[in-house]
């Protein structure tokens, strides 16, 4: 069964494909990539590396000839998505892929989150499209903090316009595991699946983890969202971006990343990384 990854070296590529190294033959696994120079690594190990962008569909068709089953990982670039994901769709379709798993966001086809529409696209498009398929709604990545935790080194706070809204991440090996469970398991067709930590924490335990870990005392400052947005513009953060960090803070402080599903855990059969662990790992 030939399984195929799209952004495979990417972060949560790269760990979607060495789970699946690790309980099947290199041969077995095609990485689809933008840059094959990339994953030389990779095909030094016996993956085969193909070479798609996601805006070129003949490309993807291509790479995707012979795929038994797909995972499609989301696009980086907001507000290409659709598109992007649909060039993936369609050739997979074309390519007779059986089987297509996709990670999108929490709750998509219903939730306010900023970053759900054009999942929630992506969602309808697949379902209509005539393909088996499996959707992995990801909630929010513990390694998102990284950058937190080193800011906070040098301020000494976590200044954020999320209240008391808590986050129910967990790492992206976590998720990785669940890709890997999916595509090399049975039953997993129609499925959707609402992925997120065990335990949903707030920025003030944030705030207290990042202290252990660096060692020193760190405070969560909370403000609203348009004080967080004078504070990113006069950190030199263009005002369209500092604006969607501030969307996003609202979209924790209402409740929108905190849903604990027990999905994830029950999918890869051991509990999710826990904050303090995943941080502490990611920033090492």
């Amino acid at each position: 069964m030939k399984l195929a990854v799209t952004g495979a070296t990417g972060q949560l590529g790269r760990l979607v494909v060495g789970g699946l190294l690790e309980r099947t033959a290199p041969q077995n696994v095609v990485a689809v990539v933008r840059d094959a120079a990339k994953a030389a690594d990779l095909a030094a190990r016996g993956v085969t590396v193909r070479v798609a962008p996601y805006d070129d569909g003949p490309a993807f068709e291509a790479a995707l000839s012979g795929a038994d089953r797909v995972l499609l990982i989301s696009g980086s670039e907001v507000g290409k998505r659709i598109p992007q994901h649909r060039n993936v769709i369609d050739a997979a379709r074309a390519a007779g892929v059986k089987h297509l798993a996709y990670t999108s966001a929490p709750q998509a086809t219903t939730s306010a989150l900023i970053l759900a529409p054009e999942h929630k696209a992506t969602e309808e498009y697949l379902a209509g499209s005539g393909l088996a398929y499996t959707i992995l709604r990801n909630c929010w990545y513990t390694e998102n903090y990284v950058r937190t935790v080193e800011t906070a080194k040098q301020t000494g706070t976590i200044v954020a316009a999320v209240g008391e809204g808590r986050v129910a991440s967990a790492t992206r090996a976590d998720y990785a595991a669940t890709a890997v469970a999916v595509l090399l398991g049975e039953g997993h067709e129609g499925k959707v699946y609402e992925l997120s930590g065990d335990y949903a924490w707030d920025y003030y335990e944030l705030a207290a983890v990042a202290s252990k870990i660096i060692g020193s005392p760190v405070s969560y400052q909370p403000v609203d969202g348009q004080t967080l947005i004078e504070i990113l513009t006069g950190s030199g953060m263009e005002r369209p971006a500092a604006e969607f960090v501030a969307a996003l803070d609202g979209d924790i402080a209402a409740g929108l990343l905190s849903g604990v599903t027990g999905e994830l855990s029950a999918l890869i059969g051991r509990p999710t990384t826990p904050l303090e662990e995943g941080l502490r790992a990611a920033l090492s």
